[in-house]
This record gives C-alpha cells, structure tokens and sequence, in this order.
C-alpha cells in the first residue's frame, strides 16, 4: 500500500508541448466513512481530485469510531508508509504533529484564507505549534435526540426536554408495546450516550472540569454517581439485540419505526437522508434532554502526512484545499449532516435541522457553552479516552455495577492515563 508517483500519460505530438508535461500524485486517505450516509458524503471529494488529473486511492477502515483505522494508522505510520491524509481529529492531532509525522499546510491555508472563514475554536484544533497540519471537515453536534414521530403519536407522548421527562416518556412507550431507545454496539456509542446524560446532571462547568481538567474530585463526585445511575438507567430501556448492532442500524430502527428514540450525534442525520426519510415530517431531531443550552462538538478533520514525492505533495495539497472549497463544503455537509466548517457559506439549502443547529452553536459560543465531546475524541487524549470507554462500557454491560464504586474508579483510571 505504499503511496507511488503516478505518471500522467501526455500525446505530445510536438516539442512546443513539452513545458505542459506535468505528474499527477495520489492521495491516499484513510477514513472510516463506510456507511451508506457517510460513503456518499465523501464521494464528491474524491471526484474533486479526480478532476484536477489525481488519482484517489480509498483506505476505507470500518468502524464508526476509527479505534479499528487508528490501529491500522500506527502500523503504517511506524513503517514509514503513512497514507497522504487520514482522518484524525482533537487531541490526536497533537500527538502525530509532537511525533514528527505531519507536514505544514501554512501556504495552503493562506491561499485560502483559513483563519478568516473557519471559526477560531476550530482552526486552534488544525493547527500544531502554530502552523497547520490538519483541515477540518465540518462541525458536528453530538448531543442530539432523534425520534420517530409516528411511535411517539401511537404511545400518546412528546418529545421530552429534560432527563426526568425522558424516563417518564420511556416508560410510556415501553408500556405501548414499543422500542423506547435504540443503540448499536460499542463502547464509543455507550460513551456518547454516558456523556450526553454527564453533560446534563454536570453541566458546563461540571462536565468541563470532569473530562477537559480532568479533575479528579468531579470524575468520583456524588455528581458523577448520579449520571452514572441515570446512565445505567437507559438499559432498561433498550433491547438485547444492541450489543449486535452497528449505529446506522440503530438510526434506521428509528427511521422506519422500529424504535422511538436514538441519542446519537448529527452525522445520523445522513443516515435518515439516505434513506429518503424528511426532517420534520419522518423524524424530529431535538436537544437531548437536558442540554438545549450546551453544544457537545465533534470536528471531523484530516491530518496531512509528510510526504516526500513532489508530485503526491501536489496531490496532496489539492485535497487539502479541496476540503475547504465551498462547494464541497456544502455537498459533503448536506449529505453527512453536519455542519460546514466554513462560516461564509449560504445555508439556505440546509434544513432546519442543521438551522438549529448552527443558531445552537453560535449561542454556545457566545454563552462558554461549546463542550469538546469525549466519545468523539475531542475532550481528551486517547489515552484518557480508552480509560473512561473502559470503565464506562464496564459498568453499562455490568447489572451488578456499583455507581459509587465505578465513579471511584472512573477517577483512578484517568488518573492512570494522565
């Protein structure tokens, strides 16, 4: 899989034609966009490089949380055979650029007018001592509730507002004879769900302190133990089949009435699209319960390898203003549903579920209650991360888990990855 030069084959019928010969360079991306929301989203990417005369070599890794393409990441990596681009985000970005492995993107960046368009939240995360090194994708909300309409109506029910009305509403639905929560395996889906409900009974500044600080007296705090409890509670709520399930299956239970509700970040917004279902008519997308006011981020991004071809470099550059061209940006997002990384985009064919959103994140940003998501890698390192997914899918899967214990050693384990 080592990235090659490929020549770009020219008739030159005559001398005169010789200073237009030129070489195309292929980019090899890895990613983990292999559902079907997800592929569609990234085609027109691929199409893009393809017009400018590259070649896009796929390196599909499925897993909807990229453990599985990070381990494969680090082998090539440590082999001197890294791919032209891979999607790694948040904390991890830090840590590839303090390895040595990322090339300066500074030219691309400023040909493209990067600090200007991109909000500034998110340029800090791109960037390694000061210069770029990665390109962000788009903005993603995680704590979101998605709902099937038509099996909240048949169980007589609202969309709930807060976490005691949620327990009250699943009930409802359980006693109509209805799926109230749908969930997929893994522990980064047991992660989403456990930090959208700490975001709730924590709050900003609790959440914060607990999984950004990583303060050791918030991570064992009564607080902590209640968000484990009511965590824990949502297992009541969903079926044996989860830990069987990867998350777009979960959505389309949603989707096609199967289940109620999903907690579950903006990207399975794309899954609903895919599979033709409207906004608003086929499926509501709400605040989950108890967070209106807060915005839990995930940036998708692609770091940037140094590379030594001159004519993949190209390539490679390409992809990286690619990312960021408009066009792009509104294509990928609407299809993902996401929001753009650029803030300079007409939104007027976004529906009003990313409209929420936006206005959602502009008012987090102003209030100091934007929150890097820890089940998306954004809050953390990796390290702390696979800690708290440790203890967190522990204690779910668990029945005889104890809060108070796992909250104990919930902070003992953090403390370990420090």
């Amino acid at each position: 899989m080592r990235i090659n030069k490929l020549l770009l084959t020219l008739a030159l019928s005559t001398p005169a034609l010789l200073p237009h010969l030129s070489y195309a360079g292929e980019v090899e991306v890895l990613h983990w966009w292999t559902s079907g929301g997800e592929a569609k989203a990234v085609q027109p990417l691929k199409f893009s490089l393809e017009k400018q005369g590259h070649t896009w070599k796929d390196f599909a890794v499925a897993g909807g949380g990229g453990e599985t393409a990070m381990t494969v990441l680090k082998t090539r990596a440590v082999s001197g055979n890294p791919p032209s681009a891979a999607q790694i985000k948040g904390h991890d970005i830090q840590e590839w650029g303090s390895l040595g492995f990322l090339t300066n993107l500074d030219d691309v960046a400023a040909a493209g007018d990067w600090d200007a368009i991109v909000p500034k939240i998110v340029t800090d995360i791109m960037k390694f001592n000061g210069e770029y090194v990665a390109v962000p994708v788009n903005i993603h909300r995680v704590n979101w509730l998605w709902a099937n309409p038509a099996v909240l109506k048949k169980a007589g029910v609202s969309v709930p507002t807060t976490l005691d009305e949620f327990f009250v509403v699943a009930e409802k639905i359980k006693s109509a004879g209805y799926l109230p929560l749908s969930n997929g395996v893994g522990s980064w889906q047991d992660a989403t769900m456990f930090e959208t409900i700490a975001l709730s009974v924590l709050g900003t500044e609790g959440y914060t302190k607990a999984f950004v600080e990583l303060d050791l007296e918030m991570l064992a705090s009564d607080k902590m133990v209640e968000a484990l409890v009511k965590f824990k509670k949502l297992r009541d709520y969903m079926d044996s089949d989860a830990p069987e399930r990867q998350w777009y299956k979960a959505t389309s239970m949603v989707a096609n009435g199967e289940a109620a509700m999903q907690i579950m970040g903006d990207w399975a917004k794309g899954e609903f699209i895919a599979l033709g279902k409207v906004p608003g008519k086929d499926f509501i997308c709400a605040p989950a319960p108890g967070t209106a006011e807060q915005f839990t981020y995930n940036i998708d991004s692609f770091a940037f390898f140094d590379l030594k071809d001159s004519g993949d470099v190209d390539a490679q550059k390409a992809l990286a203003a690619a990312i960021l061209d408009k066009n792009f940006q509104e294509t990928f997002n609407l299809k993902k549903g996401s929001l753009p990384a650029r803030t300079d985009l007409d939104m007027s064919k976004f529906d009003q579920c990313s409209l929420d959103s936006l206005a959602s994140f502009k008012m987090a940003e102003r209030s100091g209650d934007l929150v890097p998501s820890v089940s998306q890698g954004m809050a953390t390192t990796s390290y702390v991360q696979g800690a708290i997914f440790d203890v967190v899918t522990d204690f779910f899967n668990d029945p005889n888990a104890d809060a108070k214990k796992t909250a104990k050693k919930l902070a003992k384990a953090v403390k370990a990855a420090i």
